[in-house]
């Protein structure tokens, strides 16, 4: 297998290495959550602490592995994801274990993707007997674990990091790749001032063939689930339900709490299902806008991927916005002011993350 992604430091190469661990056989099992799957009591996993994450406990959590020139260290998240440093160049990566059997189609989107500033790229893939390594830049943090830290952000910042989320996710769709599981914690910085956000995790997404993006499996995390994926029982659009998602964390980001939330999951789907949150009036009129443009309840009526990049919230940021631009079209930017249907406006602060 050859793939056309490099790195400045290191080329990516697929080699295969003779020493492996051999308790790594029963450690890392590819799985994909379903919502169709029994929901643990109160918060969905995904809203919870990284410390609560169900790793391995006691020393194997901290066992050291040699996978050819690199030392995987402490595991990261989950019970596949480690923290590893190449013995040679003593720079720190990511490192990702996958069954054989799978791997191929858990990295096809990363090889269908071309290289992009705001997409986490494979370094290096090495092969065990049972498992693959696949290698990726390091990362300083995910946003779930800053926005929990900050409690929400200032509009400025979000401006800043919410139009290289949207560029991201603008790229994916362009190339025919729905994400599917998207939320705050698939977004990590690059840099340790945390001012460059990439996509990582692309091994939930789909890969489209052709134009038509429907999809029928039931697959997210729950409070990033839109509606019209817990309503029918037929196929939805898979672009329009990353649009959701993506703003639920456009709302998380400004706001400090998810649009909807429960402990119970069936009162959360039930909110889901209606649709209907408040804003703060403390967020620009313009702001709202954009959460809103994308909150849309039909998923026919939210602004696509490419057209965020276009509202004026991303253009010009808070305040009174000039004209509509020539390269708008008059629907597309009618579609951008401030609706007056199901967002309500409210100083509700809710519960943070």
């Amino acid at each position: 297998m050859s793939l056309n992604l490099t790195t400045p430091s290191l080329p990516l190469r697929l080699k295969r290495v003779d020493f492996e661990d051999p308790q790594d056989s029963d450690a890392f099992k590819c799985k994909r959550p379903r919502l169709s799957q029994p929901l643990s009591p109160g918060l969905a996993p995904c809203l919870r602490p990284l410390s609560q994450s169900h790793g391995p406990a006691g020393p194997e959590k901290h066992c050291v592995s040699h996978i050819g020139p690199y030392i995987l260290l402490e595991l990261t998240e989950g019970t596949h994801t480690y923290r590893a440093v190449h013995r040679i160049t003593e720079q720190e990566y990511t490192c990702k274990v996958f069954c054989m059997k799978k791997y191929q189609e858990l990295i096809a989107p990363y090889t269908r993707l071309c290289p992009h500033d705001h997409i986490s790229r494979i370094s290096e893939i090495i092969t065990g007997e049972r498992n693959v390594y696949v290698f990726f830049e390091r990362n300083y943090g995910d946003m779930h674990s800053y926005v929990r830290t900050c409690k929400r952000l200032q509009e400025d910042e979000a401006v800043r990091l919410f139009k290289q989320m949207a560029t991201a996710v603008a790229h994916c769709h362009q190339h025919g790749v729905v994400l599917r599981d998207l939320k705050l914690r698939k977004f990590v910085f690059t840099d340790p001032q945390r001012t460059k956000l990439v996509l990582q995790n692309l091994e939930d997404s789909c890969l489209l063939h052709g134009e038509d993006d429907s999809l029928t499996d039931k697959h997210g995390c729950p409070a990033y689930v839109g509606p019209e994926i817990l309503n029918s029982r037929h196929s939805y659009s898979g672009k329009a339900a990353d649009v959701w998602s993506l703003g639920v964390v456009l709302y998380t980001m400004l706001v400090g709490r998810y649009p909807f939330q429960d402990v119970e999951p069936a009162v959360l789907f039930s909110k889901i299902r209606r649709g209907a949150f408040t804003i703060p009036d403390s967020l620009s009129a313009r702001a709202r806008s954009l959460v809103c443009c994308m909150l849309r309840k039909a998923p026919a009526e939210r602004l696509a991927a490419s057209d965020i990049l276009q509202h004026p919230w991303l253009l010009w940021g808070g305040g009174q916005a000039p004209l509509a631009p020539s390269h708008l079209s008059s629907r597309n930017y009618v579609d951008q002011v401030v609706p007056d249907s199901v967002c309500a406006s409210s100083d509700d602060s809710g519960d943070y993350l």
